[in-house]
């Protein structure tokens, strides 16, 4: 029996925050959601650093990464986790406002697992993570030793 992992969602606007956590609670996942409201707390979190240094657990089964944060950048955040032999297999889904050709791109070269735009419309918005957690924290079977 696998131990359930966390969800790390990496959003800085309190709207979306609280309508992922709808989305995500709509499935009822039994999966703890840790918010970090920007790419430093974020990459703090992931590396065990400042408020997070005694944290315990593994990695995350996956990262909700918003691009547009604050102090450290989704994309540059995508780039440390690609980049740190620990995290590299950690799936991150890049969950932004940005439909731009070259965010999606870049967000793909880096190494995200998907992009989804989040949509305008509330009940798409909440549907669309509904899926997405959905298939990241139930149905993906993640590579062994992932932690």
């Amino acid at each position: 029996m696998s131990v359930m992992k966390s969800i790390l969602l990496v959003e800085d606007d309190p709207n979306d925050v609280e309508l992922i956590m709808a989305g995500l609670a709509s499935n009822k996942l039994a999966n703890d959601i840790i918010v970090t409201r920007d790419g430093e707390e974020a990459l703090d979190y992931l590396n065990y650093r400042g408020k997070y240094a005694g944290r315990t657990g593994g990695n995350p089964a996956v990262v909700l990464l918003d691009l547009k944060l604050p102090k450290v950048g989704g994309l540059e955040v995508l780039d440390h986790i690609r980049s740190n032999p620990k995290l590299v297999r950690v799936p991150v889904v890049i969950l932004t406002s940005s439909g731009e050709e070259k965010d999606i791109i870049e967000g793909y070269r880096l190494g995200t697992n998907g992009y989804v735009v989040k949509p305008l419309n509330f009940h798409e918005f909440v549907d669309a993570v509904m899926k997405t957690g959905a298939f990241w924290a139930i149905i993906n079977e993640p590579p062994p030793r992932s932690a």
